[in-house]
């Protein structure tokens, strides 16, 4: 009977070698970066309009019904646009975190984005981020048989995964 490809030696060789690029970007570079998830809450300011920043919601006459407001393609630097593609494409592949994929993108290991083109595409990403959490947490369970403590650990660890306790919980609660 043939393994199941998660459980081959060179998928879990690449698990490992990504897990150590993603903990290295995490020490290297010796520079303090500010996320939207830090202790203290602070965010760094960007210049491009965000969807919250865009105009108001405004009413139809025909329909009184409110209309999602509309960032300008063409005001958004593409560097921006680019920032925020990539990270549709961590969070959808590789069910990683806000505070993650933050770090990955402004990692000069990683993509090498100035934070303001980062902080852009988290704020305006959409996605379920609990879903992640527990994707990641299944992940865990199944290719490491972690304990639901370790993996809730690993989840939310500064140095693991960085999701938020909420995400964390959520995923403990979910796994199957």
């Amino acid at each position: 009977m043939k393994k199941p490809f998660y459980k081959r030696w060179w998928f879990i060789a690449i698990v490992v070698i990504f897990a150590l690029g993603v903990i290295g970007s995490a020490f290297g570079g010796g520079e303090e970066t500010e996320t939207a998830d830090s202790n203290d809450n602070e965010t760094i300011e960007t210049s491009a309009p965000t969807k919250e920043s865009a105009e108001e919601p405004t009413k139809t006459p025909e329909t009184d019904v409110e209309e999602e407001p509309k960032v300008e393609e063409e005001s958004v630097p593409r560097e921006y646009k680019s920032a925020l593609k990539k990270a549709e494409t961590y969070a959808k592949t590789m069910h990683m975190s806000k505070a993650g994929i933050y770090d990955q993108l402004v990692s000069e290991y990683g993509e090498g984005f100035p934070p303001e083109a980062a902080q852009y595409a988290i704020d305006n990403i959409e996605w379920d981020w609990k879903e992640n959490a527990l994707k990641k947490a299944k992940t865990y369970a199944e290719m490491m048989s972690m304990s639901d403590t370790a993996i809730y650990e690993q989840l939310v660890s500064e140095y693991g995964e960085k999701f938020t306790p909420e995400e964390a919980q959520y995923a403990i609660d979910n796994l199957e």
